[in-house]
């Protein structure tokens, strides 16, 4: 089912937010709510989203690509996105995420066998000083973890775990 089918009105809200020579500028709030079905963007939504809007499907890939929040494929039901660029690593992120993915059995941007968890390097997320930090995407939205232990990290899984199922 395209999104043009499945999301009519929303298509046309979104639209409506936007004169008709920019409507180019849609394209974000179209890859969320096509990511919001399946978790992911997959290549048929990308080139829809690139005739409504006007523009290639290689400018919808980059920006599915640039944005930490769009997915190109199914992964984890939570996504766990590690802040390690230079102020965060300062602060101890790569540690953090080597230590983390170690105590779950995977490599950084792998799932775990269960299907729960997919861990990731992200780049600033916007709390520098509250380092180790990560922020998850999941089915109740995203949330901010700050100051983390792989510990207290470790402890949120198996919450989620038992919550998400």
């Amino acid at each position: 089912m395209t999104l043009r089918e499945k999301y009519p009105e929303q298509i046309q809200k979104i639209f409506a937010k936007y004169p008709p020579e920019r409507k180019q500028s849609a394209v974000m709030p179209l890859l969320h709510l096509a990511q919001l079905g399946k978790g992911f963007i997959d290549r048929h939504d990308m080139l829809e989203i690139a005739e409504l809007c006007g523009i290639t499907e290689t400018d919808v890939a980059e920006i599915v690509g640039f944005y930490t929040l769009y997915h190109d494929k199914p992964e984890g039901k939570l996504r766990i996105q590690v802040c390690t660029d230079i102020a965060c690593a300062l602060r101890g992120a790569d540690q953090f995420l080597a230590q983390l993915c170690e105590r779950l059995g995977i490599q950084p941007g792998e799932t775990t066998p269960d299907g729960l968890v997919t861990v990731e390097a992200v780049m600033c997320l916007a709390a520098c000083n509250k380092a180790p930090m990560f922020q998850v995407q999941g089915p109740d939205g995203i949330s901010y973890h700050e100051n983390m232990t792989v510990e207290k990290a470790l402890e949120f899984i198996e919450t989620a775990r038992k919550e998400v199922k």
